[in-house]
């Protein structure tokens, strides 16, 4: 039987219950096509700020974070990921100790091989910088051998921001575009399980057509990329270790 600790796993510190959706989902299919363990940890439900639909039809706070939960359930299914909530509150998502232990713990049992998570810095939504916040200072924590969690202390995984709504205003600059073509039927189903967000469909669309447009660009014209390629772009907030510049 195989180790589980022994397969690469991804995870992603979503600050709403559709985030990892419109920004990684195509980075969450490739990895779970691949057989790797992918887990999302949704800090809200994104049940204040990001439910207008459903507020306008004059549904509970509590109605709303069930019909939240399940989409974005639904999506992380799609996508082939394992999903859990904090149910942290939105709106704003405040930073605690208590919530960055809960991360901690969360990092000392998935062991992640490479991490994704917001941006430091979006003007629009606070609650995105306070997710990323504590998810960098939650792997931090997890590598102590001190801390008092339970597990193995953590290595050191890289971490990828995904891209923001608005990415001008965010000082959000592509360093890496990764190739989602093969998956990205895949995302926009996952996509499609958010109809409280229906608005965003077809922009996370075109925006894959975008950076594949980019993707083609800088990868050179003669890798027989298909006519039409999907991508999604990362940045790095740490450095790469390499023994081979590529």
């Amino acid at each position: 039987m195989t180790d589980p600790s022994s397969t690469p796993s991804t995870l992603v510190v979503s600050a709403h219950a559709g985030d990892f959706v419109w920004r990684a989902g195509g980075a969450i299919a490739l990895a779970a096509a691949r057989g790797e363990r992918v887990t999302i940890v949704c800090l809200s439900y994104g049940e204040r700020g990001e439910s207008a639909k459903a507020w306008r039809e004059g549904r509970s706070l509590d109605e709303i974070k069930e019909i939240r939960r399940g989409e974005a359930e639904q999506a992380a299914a799609t996508l082939g990921a394992g999903i859990r909530f904090l149910d942290a509150g939105d709106y704003p998502l405040r930073e605690t100790p208590e919530l960055t232990d809960e991360l901690v713990k969360v990092y000392r049992e998935v062991m992640p091989s490479v991490v994704l998570t917001h941006p430091l810095e979006d003007p629009y939504n606070g609650d995105h910088p306070a997710a990323a916040r504590m998810a960098l200072q939650a792997r931090v924590l997890a590598q102590a051998i001190g801390y008092p969690a339970e597990g193995e202390p953590l290595g050191a995984p890289p971490v990828f921001f995904f891209e923001p709504h608005q990415p001008e205003m965010c000082g959000f600059a592509p360093q890496v575009l990764l190739d989602i073509t093969e998956v990205f039927g895949t995302k926009r189903k996952a996509m499609e399980c958010l109809p409280a967000q229906r608005h965003l469909w077809d922009y996370y669309t075109d925006l894959a057509v975008r950076r594949g447009v980019q993707l083609k660009r800088n990868a050179g014209p003669n890798l027989g990329l298909p006519h039409t390629t999907y991508g999604e772009a990362y940045m790095r907030p740490y450095p790469q270790v390499t023994g081979v510049l590529a």
